[in-house]
């Protein structure tokens, strides 16, 4: 991270600034599509956005690390652990942990609820017990703390232009929160087997006649075409329920959310474009379309920030 968005952000403390660059590499290494995204947003918010992916990030590696030697009992007993020491330490509001530093902090500059990290926590032990989910609403359950409170938190530290907006445009994070997610089911169901679990919902599977069984034999037929369509289908009316959200945001932030909108949810374009081909293949968004994006939403940046400073000094006295 730059001495430059450590310092717009008014991060002054050493160690401080050690643990937002500890969350800024977790995210450069993992966050690749986010990461790009974030790049949009005006240097002094970007590092409290690293914060959380940074924060996140790495409670899901200690669930989820395949090069881990730990049993599942010790990641369970690991992330319990440490997942106590980020509760504890955002109702004392100081952390000496490298990760939960920058989290509690960012939490306190922005009154981010505790609960969005209680509940976060709660999705990862599921990750570790639940290796699947019988209907959308116990899905829901999961989603909720693993991406609709990350988008939450994402409204708190962006700021909407009319806090009186704020309720409506948490609503629509937690649309385009779930969106996100789904579209990483739908490409990841292979690398989900690889974990014993599947997270699309088994009634919904089984309305196109595929079982669970279907999925572990890894051959994509007609019936599992048709299921993920359809779970591609429920990705895209996510993503245009939240879109009134994003123009609720204030408007140096709108560019960032709007091309992580799109690359995220391209994600299942990207697996239409490999004809479903989950079992073998990663979708992967093209460079071509990240670049695209990732360049019209800069024009935008750059426009919106211009007039937030100008603004700024129209109102000054």
């Amino acid at each position: 991270m730059s001495r430059r968005e450590l310092d717009a952000a008014g991060i002054t403390d050493p160690a401080l600034r050690d643990a937002y660059e500890a969350c800024r590499a977790l995210h450069a290494e993992h966050g690749r599509t986010y990461y790009l995204a974030t790049r949009l947003l005006p240097p002094g918010t970007r590092p409290f956005v690293h914060a959380l992916y940074g924060f996140a990030r790495y409670a899901d590696e200690i669930v989820d690390d395949l090069g881990s030697a730990l049993s599942p009992q010790q990641r369970a007993d690991e992330l319990a652990r440490w997942g106590d020491v980020v509760l504890a330490d955002l109702a004392r509001g100081h952390s000496v942990d490298p990760i939960a530093r920058a989290l509690v902090d960012t939490a306190t500059r922005f009154a981010i609820p505790h609960e969005h990290v209680a509940d976060f926590l709660a999705s990862m032990r599921m990750d570790l017990t639940v290796t699947e989910y019988r209907t959308f609403d116990d899905l829901g359950r999961y989603v909720h703390g693993s991406a609709a409170v990350i988008g939450r938190e994402m409204v708190h530290v962006l700021g909407t232009t009319d806090p009186a907006d704020l309720p409506e445009a948490l609503a629509r994070a937690d649309d385009l929160g779930v969106a996100f997610q789904l579209a990483n089911f739908i490409r990841d169901v292979g690398e989900d087997l690889d974990r014993g679990r599947v997270y699309l919902p088994l009634d919904e599977l089984a309305a196109f006649s595929v079982s669970r069984a279907d999925l572990e034999r890894r051959v994509l037929t007609p019936q599992i075409r048709l299921a993920l369509e359809e779970q591609v289908h429920r990705v895209r009316m996510l993503q245009a329920r939240a879109e009134p959200g994003i123009a609720l945001l204030r408007p140096e932030a709108q560019p960032c959310i709007r091309a992580a909108s799109e690359l995220y949810c391209g994600i299942v374009d990207a697996v239409e474009d490999i004809d479903f081909q989950v079992f073998d293949r990663r979708a992967r968004v093209g460079n071509a379309r990240r670049l695209r994006v990732a360049g019209a939403a800069w024009v935008e940046a750059v426009r919106a920030r211009r007039g937030a400073a100008r603004a700024r000094t129209a109102s000054r006295p």
